[in-house]
């Protein structure tokens, strides 16, 4: 079976001159490695005056994986909330118990509404020891809480948020099959003007699994992050993109749609869609409100 590794021809150079990240894909499908890394690269070379933007794809189905600057660290914004959810799973199958009535409402705000006060009750619940066990059990080596408590600081990377979608997407020990079905269904009910981002351009027969984060640091710009699986119907494949240092928000969730529609185009073999994606309606104007201090240690 072909399997195409795709290396950039000559290393490029940043302009700080020193070498830059480059685009890797590997699949067994033939030419969908050259076809998403040449895609992916002149969307990633475009002019972004300091924006920096990591990637990072896998599709089961083809065997298909892509990555870019995918272990460059970001301030998480609220998409750690996903990880809150999976280590409030975690917690409940370790006490060989169901999630609590309250427990279940924190969650369904927390993810479908990307509420910050039930994000805190269900931080201070669990507690960094256990956020951090979570976080080793899953694989995310190079996700780091915020040593001050700030859950929306959290330091994140797209290879550790792709693992984390596979997590949810695959029988594992860390998440039994309930817990998985009922991160993915909250995933899966994110209210439109959150629906933004790695679903632009998805299959239409895919059920979409999506949780955003947007962010703006007075120092630095807007991180606007996205990450998503997308399953059913013969899909089964997860992305994320994140990315620092945007002049707006607006400019953000353009760059990542603009991957995303590419990079949908390219795994489902379809011309590049402008379906699904609902900024030009429902963009939220404000930061999401994830600098969030917390005191737990």
């Amino acid at each position: 079976m072909l399997v195409a590794a795709v290396p950039a021809n000559a290393a490029p150079v940043s302009p700080n001159g020193g070498a830059a990240p480059d685009v890797v894909c590997t699949s067994t499908k033939p030419g969908l490695a050259d076809r998403l890394t040449q895609d992916i690269r002149t969307l990633v070379n475009s002019p972004r005056p300091k924006a920096h933007t990591s990637i990072a794809l896998y599709d089961r189905t083809t065997k298909t994986s892509c990555t870019y600057d995918a272990d460059r660290q970001h301030d998480s914004a609220s998409v750690v909330k996903v990880i809150v959810l999976g280590a409030l799973l975690r917690q409940a199958q370790d006490e060989h118990r169901d999630l609590t009535g309250a427990e279940r409402a924190l969650a369904t705000k927390m993810i479908t509404r990307s509420d910050n006060d039930a994000t805190t009750t269900l931080w201070r619940q669990l507690g960094l020891t256990r956020i951090r066990q979570f976080l080793h059990l899953a694989g995310m080596q190079r996700t780091v809480p915020d040593p001050d408590g700030y859950w929306g600081l959290t330091q994140i990377n797209a290879a550790d948020q792709l693992t984390l979608m596979a997590l949810f997407t695959a029988t594992n020990p860390v998440l039994n099959d309930d817990s998985r079905a009922y991160a993915l269904d909250l995933l899966n009910q994110v209210i439109p003007s959150q629906r933004w981002g790695v679903p632009a351009g998805a299959p239409s027969g895919a059920r979409v699994h999506v949780k955003n984060g947007w962010l703006q640091r007075t120092g630095g710009g807007w991180r606007v992050h996205s990450v998503g699986a997308f399953t059913g119907n013969g899909h089964n494949y997860g992305l994320v993109v994140l990315t620092s240092d945007h002049a707006g928000m607006a400019a953000g969730v353009e760059a990542i749609e603009n991957l995303a529609r590419k990079i949908h185009a390219d795994i489902n073999q379809t011309a590049t869609r402008t379906g699904l994606t609902l900024r030009s309606r429902h963009l939220p104007g404000t930061s999401d409100g994830s600098l969030v201090p917390e005191s737990i240690r």
